[in-house]
């Protein structure tokens, strides 16, 4: 492959959208693990399907704030959970 054409497929690859990949994290009330599926837009105000493994299924939420935690690597994402009618705090992997 030309180096032209491998420059053109390493930046179309560095310049996707984090969305396209799947953000793992913890609920920080049950130290469960979370996934927010590829694809989701995490942002205030957005809906988004998140797979929580310690209730075994997938849970709409709705995004209230989204937050850095100091100088570490790890970005709490407050949301409302849909089906339990509850505030949750999720640690996610930066």
């Amino acid at each position: 492959m030309p180096l032209k054409s491998l420059l053109v497929a390493a930046v179309l690859t560095l310049s996707l959208p984090a969305n396209t990949f799947a953000w793992d994290g913890v609920d920080s009330d049950s130290g469960g693990a979370v996934e927010i599926g590829k694809g989701n837009l995490v942002r205030s105000g957005q809906t988004v399907e998140v797979y929580d493994y310690e209730a075994g299924e997938y849970r709409d939420v709705d995004v209230q704030s989204i937050q850095r935690s100091g100088g570490s690597v790890e970005v709490e994402v407050e949301v409302y959970d849909n089906d339990s009618g509850e505030y949750r705090t999720f640690e996610m992997d930066d």
